[in-house]
């Protein structure tokens, strides 16, 4: 028995060694925040797979056409006029790789949930229930901003390479999607804020928010949309919340913490701000 419990702890120990070393080699140093972050899977090879998620999404949804509806052309407006603004700004700063890969996509989904998400490469969609709590187009343009900010600053893979190491091992991407294909997909879906949480990921971190919230701002304000505009569509968020609160709120806490942090990072933000030309 001494000798099993001594082999255990053995084991045990090479075991946190191990997972320590795939941690330390994993982590690299993310261009947009600054901060280090655990990185399991290469962007271009979610960008492949946000590819094929996003169009099996857009084929099983009802997606509302740009052509013919005003709210529609909308968010497509929106979302253009954020990703040209933050394309030039990352292309001076001399960040062209930042972007790298990305073909960006603007969809509106007929759905009542309150929801909207990024997927790697530029593949956003917004849902028609968010667009009553966003209320204009500045609004929206703080929700797409926050949305895009969390993809550019590459949560969803931290998020992704997470759940790969805590539930299927730590394998790679590819393997995964092999052996373990809807466990794998349903990593993704959840990473990314789509449809309901599963398995054991946590929703984004406050770290993760704020950085959203705060670059979020840069980017609508780069836009020439008021990012002072954050501060009323949060708190609506946070009445709308209730009971049972929106998906978007299931995974993006609105509070007061929230909003002061946006209120501290305003002043930065407004330095970015060039309204639009009518």
């Amino acid at each position: 028995m001494a000798d099993y419990i001594t082999k255990f702890k053995k084991m045990k120990r090479i075991f946190l060694f191990l997972l320590s070393a795939i941690l330390i080699v994993s982590c690299t140093q993310n261009l947009v925040t600054g901060r280090k972050q655990l990185d399991l899977v290469s962007e271009s090879e979610l960008q492949t797979l946000a590819s094929q998620q996003y169009q099996t999404f857009l084929n099983e949804n009802k997606v509302v056409s740009a052509n013919n509806n005003r709210d529609a052309e909308m968010v497509r407006r929106v979302g253009s006029r954020i990703s040209a603004a933050i394309t030039a700004f990352y292309n001076k700063a001399g960040y062209t790789s930042v972007l790298d890969g990305y073909h960006w996509e603007f969809n509106l989904v007929d759905n009542k949930e309150a929801n909207a998400w990024c997927m790697p490469g530029g593949k956003v969609v917004v849902y028609t229930g968010l667009l009553p709590l966003s209320q204009n187009e500045a609004g929206l343009a703080i929700v797409i901003g926050h949305e895009i900010a969390h993809a550019v600053a590459q949560h969803g893979s931290e998020r992704m390479s997470q759940g790969l190491l805590q539930q299927l091992g730590g394998v790679a991407l590819q393997v995964a999607i092999a052996n373990k294909p809807t466990e794998t997909q349903n990593l993704f879906m959840t990473a990314y804020g789509i449809g309901s949480t599963v398995g054991g990921i946590l929703p984004f971190s406050r770290k993760e928010e704020t950085e959203a919230d705060k670059f979020g701002l840069y980017y609508t304000a780069m836009a020439g949309y008021n990012p002072q505009e954050a501060i009323p569509f949060w708190e609506r968020m946070s009445k709308a919340g209730g009971e049972q609160p929106p998906e978007f709120l299931s995974t993006h806490p609105a509070d007061a913490t929230r909003i002061e942090a946006i209120k501290a990072n305003m002043p930065q933000a407004l330095k970015y701000y060039k309204p639009i030309k009518q």
